[in-house]
């Protein structure tokens, strides 16, 4: 709870008290975390048996338990396990540092920069006699300005490169110490992965499927291009025009059909259908709310009761975080008495609320976030371990999104979308060939979209598997790009400077891409035919969700798909849906 109110709470005095709260817990936990005393009886208990039988899922926490204690060092002579501190502390912040670089314009000066490019980025970047570049302005219809800010913006940065290399270069110390070969060995030891060899032959499999299908894509951008070669530069601004000269319709038209209500009441449908559950408002109690228009849902079972409850915390305000998110306020437990302690979540967007213009209606982006951050939500409210520890949503990285994304699903198929997309005026439901086209465009672009996401998990790999010395990451990344990536590296940019997303999931980048795959794989082969199906949501709650984290992640998930989780299963199950929709979108823009 303080660690959302830190983040999320309106109010100065409420951020700070809950700022002091996480650090006297932090302070807590460090002790429990370094307690030898603790940790020597856990392992007893884990090589010996308990006093009292244990579970299978006591086991696995058990075991989660030690690895915790072992990762920071409790197993080492003390020399080594101060060592394992200080390198803790200075990776933390090390990687804060890095983040906040990451995230800072670049300023240079025009007289330094060739006529043409000074030229064109003064007309939008100029302050004070410096160029401020904030962005790669990857949008802009003038190729001069989308390749100068580009450039510009992702040069050489000596400070984020060194932040770069001593956090790389820490985290190999740390996992060397610890007794693992590298800092990805580390990091994937409990996740469906378990190692960075899976990892990589699964990353090396899709990129052979890919680098054939994401031709065709870059082909199509160079003839929107007027057949000039496509830059990197050039990607996302030409992606979006051809997606929109398609979609034959303005957003603000799909929108009329996705007022948030009936997006809401879609969400009903969809988990009442397939877990008997329902979403039902509540009333707010005085100081139970944190700002103005949040809404409290009781999540409800017609025979089991109440679940949990989910608060939504939908519009825009004035120093509100701007990612879309899902905090777990408190995570469902088994308590003593052998009743259940109710989790209770939070689901933050930033939906622009007008007041008095109508109902509020939501482009079919948001509406896909909206179905995403509620597949987390459910994921904790269906969540029913013995321990908080590993409920819900507190599960490997690699598992952690495949709810969530499977929701999207829901929110970007046909058969599905139908039954709640209802235009907010006359109630009726979308036109056939509009509904088609929006459902489509998903595809378009599908596979060299994808292939940017492997070469970029491919990099956070080779960055963590690879000794630091003689490391030089622009390099390395330059080299990568040629057989990972469909267009070539320009020369004297590091992007990779830019990339703070090395800092939360090093080594565990790729996570999405096998999410994905878990969901690809779940919606064609159980629910693609029948995606309301009570049983196959039954059996989806009882044998995956339900877990949580308290099983391992690659046996539930073999477990619950029926057949073992491998790099080759993973990679087909993304390339089936790429191509699946690919033969989609050719149909509806024929």
């Amino acid at each position: 709870m303080a660690e959302f109110i830190r983040t999320a709470h309106p109010d100065k005095l409420f951020v700070t008290a809950a700022e002091d709260c996480c650090i006297s817990m932090n302070t807590i936990v460090e002790k429990l975390n370094t307690n030898k005393d603790l940790y020597t009886n856990l392992k007893q208990v884990i090589l010996d048996g308990d006093k009292h039988p244990m579970t299978e899922e006591d086991r696995h926490v058990a075991e989660l338990f030690l690895f915790d204690f072992e990762l920071n060092g409790i197993h080492l002579e003390e020399r080594k396990r101060q060592y394992v501190v200080n390198l803790n502390n200075f990776i933390l912040v090390t990687g804060q540092r890095f983040m906040v670089a990451a995230e800072k314009p670049r300023i240079v000066d025009p007289t330094g920069l060739p006529d043409v490019v000074s030229k064109v980025l003064s007309k939008e970047y100029s302050s004070g006699g410096m160029l401020i570049v904030g962005h790669p302005n990857s949008h802009s219809e003038d190729p001069i300005l989308r390749e100068a800010a580009f450039k510009v913006y992702n040069g050489p940065n000596s400070e984020s490169e060194g932040l770069l290399d001593n956090l790389l270069e820490s985290r190999h110390k740390l996992a060397l110490t610890c007794g693992f070969p590298s800092y990805a060995h580390r990091a994937l030891k409990n996740s469906i992965a378990e190692n960075p060899y899976f990892v990589m032959e699964f990353l090396n499999i899709l990129n052979t499927e890919l680098r054939i299908r994401s031709v065709f894509d870059y082909k199509t951008m160079k003839r929107a291009n007027n057949n000039n070669i496509v830059s990197p530069w050039d990607v996302q601004y030409l992606t979006n025009k051809i997606k929109q000269n398609h979609l034959k319709y303005a957003m603000i038209d799909y929108a009329s059909y996705f007022s948030l209500g009936d997006c809401m009441e879609g969400l009903n449908m969809i988990f009442n259908s397939l877990y008997n559950i329902n979403l039902l408002f509540e009333d707010i109690k005085p100081g139970e709310g944190w700002a103005e228009q949040v809404y409290k849902l009781a999540v409800t079972h017609n025979t089991e009761g109440l679940l949990g409850y989910i608060y939504c915390d939908f519009f825009e305000r004035p120093g509100k975080l701007h990612n879309d998110s899902h905090y777990v306020v408190r995570g469902g437990r088994k308590l003593p008495n052998n009743s259940y302690q109710t989790p209770i979540v939070v689901v933050m967007l930033n939906v622009v609320w007008r007041e008095n213009h109508g109902p509020v209606l939501l482009h079919p982006g948001s509406v896909e976030n909206l179905f995403h951050e509620f597949g987390h939500a459910i994921h904790s409210m269906l969540g029913r371990t013995r321990y908080q520890h590993v409920n819900g949503t507190r599960c490997a990285t690699d598992l952690a999104e495949f709810p969530s994304v499977l929701m999207e699903y829901y929110a970007t198929q046909p058969q599905v979308i139908k039954h709640y997309a209802k235009h907010f005026k006359t109630r009726q439901p979308m036109p056939e060939d509009m509904l088609k086209k929006l459902c489509a465009s998903k595809y378009l672009f599908a596979a060299s979209e994808m292939q940017l996401q492997l070469f970029y998990s491919v990099l956070d790999q080779y960055y963590h598997t690879q000794a630091p010395q003689p490391l030089n990451t622009t390099d390395l990344l330059a080299k990568l790009q040629v057989e990972y990536y469909g267009l070539s590296y320009v020369k004297d940019t590091a992007w990779q400077l830019h990339f703070s997303h090395f800092v939360g999931y090093g080594a565990k980048y790729y996570s999405y891409l096998v999410s994905k795959a878990l969901a690809a794989h779940t919606w064609h082969a159980f629910l693609s035919n029948d995606p309301l199906n009570r049983i196959q949501g039954e059996r989806l709650r009882t044998e995956c969700l339900q877990y949580g984290g308290g099983k391992p992640a690659r046996k539930l998930v073999s477990d619950y798909l029926k057949t073992p989780v491998t790099p080759e299963l993973l990679a087909s199950s993304l390339i089936q849906d790429i191509d699946q929709g690919t033969e989609l979108s050719k149909l509806s823009f024929a």
